[in-house]
């Protein structure tokens, strides 16, 4: 299934049921008085994150969706059935906004939340309510209430505690691989990544935690150029984030310096997420003879650096390591602390 991270849909609540105009009609009792029934209640349209849905992608399609009606009161007292409500699941991890006003109106970050979008109809009364001293057979009952009708739009922004950021064929996609059980497609050439990759890290006397390949940045990311803004929301709810550099390149800290940049353009808060480097393609005899250097610039600004190679394996078990120690002390839990 392709990878969808924004849909908008149009949701609507059934009405309630009418109430019943009945009176009690038995053979020894000509005047049993008023017995119409209430009106169910309109089913409701609610939205449930969770986390067997990965994509938005069904909702690209399928915009519409509706509860059901409530039945009519009856005779006798009968109310009437309350109508289905309609589930409409979604990825944890979604935003769900008014389309008209641009208002965040949810935030769905727990696999199993549920938020009602569209209140259902109330079920109208029957005329047995409305019987009083002076009006002993009333030939009235109220109508049903009008369910609540809504356009949505539905934002996805990844839950990843760390985020792998860096330019095109830095080698993101090769980490992730090799870090977790995600299998992203990886090939030798820049825009490789179409989709973000969420993967789980699993380290024994640790708790997991959960890494998404962002795809690659240009210079102008912020502003739309590459893939830009398509992605760049899905840092900013990053704990941490991994700075990837290919240290083959040709200027490896103009590179990192070019990453950087464009996440504080696009949010100047991100400068106060903690993050890390892994100087990445340490196979390389290019990378060995950079690493020097790009330690010794790039330490001078509080960012520790990690050589590894994503294709080898070379230092990637320390760099997990490390990124389980400093998640765990932003959480405040003791080193090695399971979960």
């Amino acid at each position: 299934m392709r990878f969808v991270d924004e849909a908008i849909i149009e949701v609507a609540a059934g009405d309630g049921g009418h109430g019943c105009v009945s009176f009690l009609r038995e053979r020894f009792r000509p005047k049993g008085g008023p017995d119409g029934g209430d009106g169910g209640r309109g089913g409701s349209v609610i939205i449930q994150a969770t986390n067997r849905v990965t994509t938005l992608a069904d909702h690209s399609y399928l915009r519409h969706f509706r509860a059901k009606r409530g039945g009519h009161g009856q005779g006798a007292n009968k109310a009437g059935r309350a109508g289905e409500d309609k589930l409409v699941r979604v990825p944890v991890g979604t935003e769900v906004y008014d389309h008209e006003t641009g208002e965040l109106l949810y935030d769905l970050t727990s696999d199993g939340q549920e938020v009602v979008v569209a209140q259902g109809g109330r079920g109208g009364k029957g005329n047995a309510h409305f019987a009083t001293s002076t009006n002993q057979a009333p030939r009235m009952a109220q109508p049903g209430g009008e369910g609540q009708q809504f356009t949505l739009r539905l934002e996805l922004k990844l839950l990843a505690e760390v985020g792998l950021v860096g330019l095109p064929n830095a080698g993101k996609s090769s980490l992730i691989t090799a870090a977790s059980a995600a299998r992203p497609k990886v090939a030798d050439y820049p825009f490789t990544t179409l989709t973000p990759n969420l993967g789980v890290v699993q380290l024994e006397g640790r708790r997991p935690f959960t890494m998404a390949d962002v795809p690659g940045l240009v210079a102008g990311a912020h502003q739309g150029a590459g893939l830009g803004l398509t992605f760049l929301k899905h840092v900013e709810r990053t704990s941490l984030f991994l700075y990837v550099v290919d240290l083959g390149a040709e200027d490896p800290v103009a590179d990192l310096w070019t990453v950087r940049e464009e996440l504080l353009a696009y949010d100047p808060q991100l400068a106060s997420r903690a993050a890390m480097v892994a100087a990445n393609k340490m196979d390389l005899s290019q990378a060995q003879e950079n690493l020097a250097g790009f330690r010794r610039m790039v330490e001078e600004l509080g960012l520790e650096v990690w050589p590894i190679s994503a294709m080898s394996g070379q230092g990637v078990p320390e760099l997990l390591s490390a990124l389980a120690d400093k998640l765990q002390a932003s959480r405040g839990e003791d080193q090695g602390e399971q979960g």
